[in-house]
């Protein structure tokens, strides 16, 4: 009998060779690279759509075409000079793990999907636990990102202190449950909402507690609303404002909340990676008392987005919010991860491996100089920026976010002047920087914490900002 014809798929090397040319081409250009400038919306949709295709093309030049069309309406925020939002460019070791990633097509959900996949994040979260200083035994996930984190650490939150009053969250929801009250600083960020929002605890619900002129929630303050609170608490505190990089004082609040027997959470998006430098550490004293915590690899760690990462002191509590359990899934019986237990999604990419190969890249010392030289470059912008007739700054520079408003000629509103000066450093390439409201006002936002980032990109991209905020005075915006 004859044997049956096999079907061989395509072959995968022509467009993957021409991906790496256009990716390796774009790469090598980011340093130069104008940043960000206007795009032709009109022109960008007409070259990237059209109705789908009857037949399908050719692989390769589908790829070739992607990059081709997609070019003007990249932003190069892989480059040395975006600082807007707290944005890291992946680092070269985390890039080519995302590509083999991407290569091995591995299903990160279950320990007998991918082997090597589990082993990684459970390497990754062990080095993880001891750079943060965190306690032995926390449990981690590796999510999509700090919204998703946010999340987890919530529903591990918010079984804890349900079943500490007798009630099970994961079996009967909340319709019936004892009230649970959420504590956040004024100043909290918005994802901590989301994530409140979607696990049925409210976003008009929470008790906001004071924050002082840098963002941080203050202890006494918290003091007065825990005592007008009973029941299952959660408290919100944050390492890092997203505006000001200002932390809550984490000690002192730690007392209040294990006193008032509540959970407390620390949202910890990029300033918790201030525990893994030496001389940026005292920032997050007391860190360790929380009881979760959440971060983000793609930013201080320069890794590919789609890197949340939770941690959650309780690892009962952790689990029992994430598992899911369906019965054709096979979990292993002996002391192997299964990684789906630690997060929200089931089937997803392995995105533990860009992680695993850049904190090996860099190792300790690396990842501690990675944030302190991010740090010095941040003080750098600001002193040079505060030094300037007209640009006021408005934060303490304890970590890598910088605020700063400008001073408009006689008759212009301040707050369109500020926005007008941003404006103008966004359309002029060199840098690229964000608008903020703090403290209702208008002002830039500067993000530093890109690895490639140098004091000559400082220098040039402060020199740009200081002559488009010039341009504007003189020409009116």
């Amino acid at each position: 009998m004859d044997r049956p014809l096999r079907h061989h798929p395509p072959p995968t090397t022509d467009p993957l060779r021409r991906a790496a040319e256009s990716a390796t081409a774009f790469l090598a250009s980011v340093a130069e690279r104008p940043v960000g400038l206007p795009v032709d919306l009109v022109a960008l949709r007409r070259a990237l759509g059209g109705p789908l295709p009857a037949h399908g093309e050719d692989a390769a030049d589908v790829v070739t075409h992607l990059a081709d069309a997609a070019d003007p309406g990249i932003v190069t925020t892989a480059g040395p000079r975006y600082f807007g939002f707290v944005i890291g460019g992946s680092h070269p070791a985390a890039l080519a793990a995302d590509w083999l990633a991407s290569a091995w097509d591995q299903n990160a959900c279950l320990y007998v999907m991918s082997p090597a996949a589990a082993v990684v994040e459970e390497v990754a979260a062990a080095w993880l636990v001891e750079l943060f200083g965190l306690p032995a035994g926390t449990s981690v996930g590796f999510t999509t990102g700090a919204t998703m984190a946010s999340f987890t650490a919530l529903a591990a939150a918010r079984h804890a202190v349900l079943r500490a009053v007798g009630w099970d969250v994961e079996e009967n929801g909340l319709s019936g449950a004892p009230p649970v009250t959420v504590v956040i600083g004024d100043e909290a960020h918005v994802t901590i909402l989301a994530a409140l929002q979607m696990l049925g605890l409210g976003r008009g619900r929470v008790r906001r507690v004071a924050a002082d002129a840098q963002g941080r929630l203050i202890p006494d303050a918290l003091v007065a609303v825990l005592a007008s609170v009973s029941g299952p608490t959660i408290v919100c505190a944050q390492a890092g404002n997203v505006n000001t990089g200002a932390f809550d004082p984490m000690p002192p609040i730690a007392a209040v909340v294990r006193a008032h027997g509540g959970w407390l959470h620390v949202d910890g998006a990029f300033g918790m990676w201030a525990a893994a430098a030496p001389s940026l550490r005292r920032h997050v004293d007391g860190l360790e008392l929380a009881d979760s915590w959440t971060t983000d690899a793609h930013k201080y760690l320069n890794v590919p987005y789609d890197s949340g990462l939770v941690f959650v002191r309780d690892t009962r509590a952790h689990r029992t919010a994430m598992t899911l359990g369906a019965s054709y899934y096979v979990e292993t019986g002996g002391g192997e991860r299964d990684p789906y237990n630690w997060v929200p999604e089931s089937s997803r990419r392995a995105r533990g491996f860009a992680i695993y190969a850049v904190l090996r890249a860099l190792g300790r010392d690396g990842v501690a100089e990675l944030v302190e030289r991010c740090t010095r470059l941040a003080r750098r912008i600001a002193e040079i920026l505060a030094a300037a007739p007209g640009a006021c700054l408005l934060n303490e520079v304890v970590l890598n976010q910088v605020l700063v408003a400008f001073t408009p000629p006689a008759g212009v509103d301040p707050d369109a002047h500020t926005r007008a000066v941003i404006a103008r450093v966004q359309a002029d390439g060199t840098c690229w920087v964000g608008g903020t409201t703090w403290q209702g006002r208008a002002a830039m936002r500067i993000s530093v914490s890109n690895w490639s980032t140098t004091d000559a990109d400082v220098e040039s991209s402060a020199a740009a900002i200081l002559r488009c905020a010039a341009a504007a005075a003189t020409l009116g915006h």
